[in-house]
């Protein structure tokens, strides 16, 4: 599976997803710019002693991690989407696409690829960006047969 994460602002939360990704084999994606470095000392202080074992992909833009991957699937993950994660059909390799957190995906990729967590109505507008990446790959995980 692959996680990809688009102008991700909090570094925390790219920690918590890259901490994702090392115990479910997945591979990180980041899509700049980035609100946060990743340069050694940065990713030290934030104590994320575990980041140089992530498998981690850094993409200049969206098109160009596209473009490198013509054949994938790219579900985009929006509380804006019609369709739950449930009646999603995940495969081993897809790509799970979370925009950055204050703003979320653009409008215009939201179309039959975009998928939502359920949730209550009116309970709150979004959850975590973290807790969004590990429920939505945990999902794809258990629908591949992918957990042990």
């Amino acid at each position: 599976m692959n996680i990809v994460l688009v102008e991700p602002e909090i570094p925390h939360n790219a920690g918590a997803a890259g901490r994702l990704a090392l115990a479910t084999g997945a591979t990180l994606h980041l899509v700049e710019p980035l609100g946060f470095s990743l340069e050694e000392k940065a990713v030290r202080r934030a104590g994320l002693d575990y980041w140089k074992d992530v498998d981690l992909k850094v993409w200049r833009t969206f098109d160009d991690l596209s473009a490198a991957h013509p054949d994938a699937k790219f579900w985009m993950v929006s509380t804006k989407a019609t369709r739950s994660i449930w009646e999603a059909a995940f495969r081993p390799d897809d790509f799970l696409v979370f925009g950055r957190e204050s703003k979320g995906l653009p409008e215009e990729w939201l179309d039959e690829r975009a998928v939502r967590i359920p949730m209550e109505d009116g309970s709150t507008r979004s959850l975590n960006l973290a807790t969004a990446v590990a429920i939505v790959l945990y999902e794809a995980k258990r629908q591949i047969g992918d957990l042990t």
